[in-house]
């Protein structure tokens, strides 16, 4: 039996076809560019605001003042544990005190060598050494707890100060001058330096990304130039559900120029399984046997 030449270009195409159809290509993912890091901040004590120096959209660095309680109380007991810890007159006159009982107590036991005093005035004289020794180390010991009071009235006094744990922007404001601050938060800060990538990934790709991989991502947004980022995470479950997993990736923005909440395009440089293409318009069209 002789093939006919509607077959035979039947199976030309189809090789042609298999011939510049790839196994995989390399693509692009959709991905979504978020902050690295937000908070919300509140207070460590509860208190009536005096002053919220920072607005929306301001920057702030790492332990930059962003409101301050009012604090009249705490820098009263600061001056007064300051003062303490500054008194001397206590010490030095308990050393002096001191110094005084040890002479008398070394005059005594000389004089008692020479048989002018008895035992028991030396014994007084030691005793009373004793004792003006201990009131110094009383006094010294004081002089410790006014310096631990100190530490503790500087600790208050800097809980009325609100500083920011991290560098970012400020995304909300909640309260105002005036408020009572207890529980609730003060502003919103996100953290935009470095950005945080996140990409689902088909499950077909999984074992071709790496920790510390690099990668390019290109916002969405106008004139926006194609960025280097490092995969941070490679997640080691897929979803079952959708038969993906995901990747986080780390973009530096130092000067800020890439504002979170954005979407994206990623080149992770995975090669996924493509699709064979459309046979060319040249090609034969189709005929049923009884057009033969």
């Amino acid at each position: 039996m002789t093939d006919s030449p509607i077959s035979l270009a039947r199976l030309a195409t189809a090789g042609w076809i298999a011939a510049v159809a790839p196994a995989s290509l390399a693509q692009p993912l959709d991905c979504l560019i978020q902050p690295n890091q937000v908070i919300q901040l509140g207070s460590a004590v509860p208190g009536v605001l005096d002053r919220v120096l920072v607005e929306r959209g301001d920057l702030v660095k790492q332990g930059q003042v962003v409101a301050q309680l009012h604090s009249d109380v705490e820098r009263a007991a600061l001056a007064l544990a300051q003062k303490r810890a500054e008194m001397e007159a206590e010490l030095k006159g308990a050393d002096k005190t001191a110094d005084f009982a040890q002479r008398e107590h070394q005059r005594a036991s000389d004089l008692y060598e020479k048989k002018f005093v008895s035992q028991g005035f030396v014994d007084k004289t030691a005793t009373e050494a004793s004792v003006a020794q201990s009131k110094v180390y009383q006094a010294k010991e004081r002089r410790q707890v006014a310096a631990m009071e100190l530490q503790v009235a500087q600790a208050q006094l800097s809980q009325r100060s609100i500083r920011s744990p991290i560098a970012g922007v400020v995304t909300d404001r909640y309260l105002s001058s005036g408020e009572y601050i207890d529980d609730k938060a003060l502003i919103r800060i996100a953290k935009i330096d470095p950005l945080r990538i996140e990409v689902v990934v088909p499950a077909s790709a999984y074992g071709q990304v790496e920790t510390g991989a690099q990668a390019m991502v290109t916002p969405d947004l106008a004139g926006a130039r194609p960025s280097a980022a490092k995969v941070t995470i490679v997640d080691r479950v897929v979803d079952a559900a959708s038969n993906t997993f995901r990747v986080r990736l780390e973009l530096p923005n130092p000067n800020n120029e890439i504002p979170a909440g954005l979407r994206c395009k990623v080149d992770l440089g995975i090669k996924l399984p493509g699709r064979p293409p459309a046979p060319s318009a040249a090609a034969p069209a189709h005929t049923t046997a009884g057009n033969r």
